[in-house]
């Protein structure tokens, strides 16, 4: 008696089904085995060598990372689709080669997270400069950053942008100069206006004395004699930063106004005559 080819369709799916059960089963056991225990482990020994927050999130999740290709190619072992190692090779160039054709962007702003967690060009907390953007770094992480603006909004940066260009980071050091063009008049004594930008800068609770305050003549302008005071404050932020640079300046202006010595402004003077064409014929009015 001939079998017909239905039971041979029905063992196949059914062998099918069970190594697809198989698969699912076991890459979820070792999924969640990988994560309960690997990542603690991780996190500890990170902890143990004092790396930061920020520089522990990025190995954190590639390490989430790994234990998911690890899951896949055991999965599909223990499923009949191959042995581990052919598995883990076949996976490992199909990520590949979707990761080339299909996520490239993906992969530079990777690239660059790494970078950014090696280099340290910032950190969380850091105020930083870039393009025309600044704001507080409040997250780092493979893919992108998370920026808070000085006007309270959130800004998701790919990493790429923070790496491709020049980053200015004014916290980096443990002091920040600061400098100022004060303008005052020609006929002011430039002796006395520096003698007065220096002690205010020096009766300044939140201005170093070392370095010391500085001034120097920069300027020739139209109207005005252009001093540039140099100061230093420390442990900078963007808010110490502003609110010690506005104090400075107020004070500077008030000793000013007391020194009669004047902060001029741009003045513009307009010349030339009226000509008029055409009036032949005009009538002049009668004398009464």
């Amino acid at each position: 008696m001939q079998v017909g080819p239905f039971p041979n369709l029905v063992g196949n799916v059914a062998s099918a089904v069970v190594s697809a059960a198989i698969f699912v089963v076991v890459f979820v056991l070792i999924y969640i085995a990988g994560k309960a225990i690997l990542l603690p482990v991780v996190d500890r020994s990170l902890k143990s060598r004092n790396l930061e927050e920020h520089a522990r999130r990025p190995l954190k999740k590639l390490v989430s990372i790994l234990v998911v290709f690890a899951a896949i190619a055991v999965a599909f072992g223990m499923a009949g689709f191959g042995n581990f190692l052919q598995s883990l090779a076949t996976v490992a160039a199909a990520a590949t080669l979707a990761i080339g054709f299909a996520m490239q962007d993906v992969v530079k702003n990777f690239v660059a997270g790494v970078f950014i967690y090696t280099d340290k060009p910032f950190r969380i907390g850091d105020w930083i400069e870039w393009d025309d953007q600044a704001g507080i770094v409040e997250d780092i992480s493979l893919r992108v950053s998370r920026v808070r603006t000085f006007d309270n909004e959130l800004l998701t940066v790919p990493n790429s942008q923070l790496t491709d260009g020049v980053i200015k980071n004014p916290v980096a050091k443990d002091q920040l100069r600061l400098k100022f063009v004060f303008g005052i008049g020609y006929e002011d004594d430039i002796d006395t206006a520096t003698e007065i930008i220096v002690e205010e800068a020096d009766a300044h609770p939140e201005i170093l004395d070392d370095p010391a305050p500085s001034v120097r003549l920069v300027e020739l302008g139209d109207s005005s004699v252009g001093l540039q005071s140099r100061i230093w404050i420390a442990d900078p932020s963007r808010a110490d930063f502003v609110k010690t640079r506005a104090e400075y300046v107020k004070a500077v202006k008030e000793r000013f106004d007391e020194e009669d010595i004047n902060i001029p402004y741009p003045n513009r003077t307009i010349g030339g005559g009226l000509e008029l064409s055409n009036v032949e014929g005009l009538v002049e009015p009668a004398d009464d």
